[in-house]
């Protein structure tokens, strides 16, 4: 209760500048009384509540069974099998991640409302679990690598490095109407779900490997994740374009 009661007090401390804002442009500059007044201060309260809940859930099950797990493989010895759970849990908590589905269901819309597909909903309905999976497949593959680098011992900043290098040359190649949505998927798929499992994840194994540090290779999980979404939504696009027979 006392630790509830806590993350209640740092989530309405953390919300508090936000709140400050909203009201200084709304009162202040644009010199308007608040709309809703009462529905604005209802939905601060249902934030406020679900943050010091999601914080404190994260705490009790996510955190702990995410490092559990990862302590359990590295105790059996069992690459496979470590590398099969990293990408499952990648993709899984990918495709759960509502930021992202979100995101492509607005860019099928976009996308039919341009006529880049059929303006249907079957075609907006596919459109967008193909962008879901290809992006959950994509953050699967990064924690695949992720996982290895910590095992191996791969200098991180050469993997992060070339990998943009690889965005910045698929970039050329992409159709111009996916880059944008590429880019933001690398954003969009480190969210509430995938970050607490992922984070778990790399700091348990770090923790558990002799020899590694888990501040120094414990995290980087979340920059694979991030990086590997542009470049295969990028590819998705281009397959799409190739499909349609229109060429790259």
């Amino acid at each position: 209760m006392n630790a509830l009661l806590k993350n209640l007090v740092s989530s309405l401390r953390d919300l508090f500048p936000i709140v400050c804002v909203i009201l200084f442009f709304q009162i202040i500059v644009l010199q308007q009384p608040m709309p809703g007044v009462f529905d604005v201060l209802l939905g601060t309260l249902f934030v406020v509540v679900g943050l010091a809940i999601f914080i404190q859930g994260l705490e009790l099950g996510l955190f702990p069974i995410g490092e559990s797990l990862a302590y359990a493989f590295a105790r059996k010895g069992s690459v496979f099998w470590l590398l099969v759970f990293a990408f499952f849990l990648g993709f899984s908590t990918t495709v759960a991640e509502p930021a992202l589905r979100a995101v492509t269901m607005e860019a099928a819309q976009v996308a039919s409302s341009g006529q880049m597909i059929s303006d249907t909903e079957t075609a907006r309905s596919a459109y967008a679990t193909g962008l879901r999976v290809t992006v959950a497949i994509s953050v699967g593959l990064a924690l695949v690598v992720g996982v290895l680098r910590i095992l191996r011992g791969w200098p991180i900043h050469w993997l992060i490095g070339g990998g943009y290098v690889l965005v910045v040359v698929v970039t050329l190649f992409a159709p111009e109407e996916i880059i944008g949505i590429a880019y933001d998927s690398g954003g969009v798929t480190t969210s509430t779900i995938t970050v607490p499992l992922v984070t778990a994840l790399g700091i348990g194994l770090a923790s558990a490997i002799k020899g590694r540090n888990p501040m120094v290779d414990g995290f980087g999980l979340i920059a694979m994740a991030s990086l590997t979404p542009m470049i295969f939504v990028m590819l998705y696009g281009i397959v799409l374009k190739l499909m349609s027979g229109g060429g790259v």
